[in-house]
């Protein structure tokens, strides 16, 4: 009981940020649909089209596997990026992503523990482990015909959620670091 009861303090701790973004505005990423939506208390405001892990449909489990992850996630690190315009960077792997990778040997219990405190203090976690990193939303980078067109018809990243540069500079007029963004199916 007393593991349970420690994992769902961790979890509620994890969940408020220390840098607090507007609490009204959330990102939902429906992957199903290729759709990031910017939701203000459940209403839609806006919706873009974006392309996401070249893995397909299944959910981030490992570095290298290509998978866009599945959970609830905060925005942690906004910067201009030469490759890709602009990068978002969100706060993968979170709790449970650390949880199922320690119960399946993934991780080590000091990885775990490191991930548990970036996410109580508002950080980025350990970007180096065996759950990889470095997952965001991020632009195109120049925009070439051949570009454009990959974009549209499929998934191309290795893991993140990608928009035309022109969208995700109009994503940031709503966010900040701290907004919530929840990846489902």
């Amino acid at each position: 009981m007393n593991k349970l009861i420690t994992l769902v303090l961790v979890s509620l701790i994890a969940s408020v940020s220390p840098v607090q973004a507007n609490e009204n505005i959330e990102l939902v990423v429906l992957r199903s649909e290729h759709k990031l939506l910017v939701q203000q208390d459940g209403i839609t405001l806006r919706s873009f089209k974006v392309a996401l892990g070249s893995a397909g449909k299944k959910a981030k489990l490992q570095a290298g596997d290509r998978a866009t992850p599945l959970g609830e996630y905060r925005i942690r690190m906004m910067r201009d990026s030469d490759r890709f315009h602009q990068f978002l960077q969100i706060d993968y792997p979170n709790v449970s992503d650390a949880l199922r990778a320690l119960k399946n040997d993934l991780i080590s219990r000091e990885q775990y523990n490191a991930i548990l405190d970036a996410h109580i203090y508002g950080k980025i976690p350990p970007q180096n482990t065996a759950l990889g990193g470095d997952i965001g939303i991020h632009g195109i980078g120049v925009e070439t015909k051949d570009k454009l067109e990959i974009h549209q018809i499929s998934d191309w990243t290795q893991g993140c959620i990608a928009m035309r540069n022109d969208e995700i500079e109009q994503l940031k007029r709503y966010i900040s670091v701290g907004t919530k963004i929840k990846i489902m199916q």
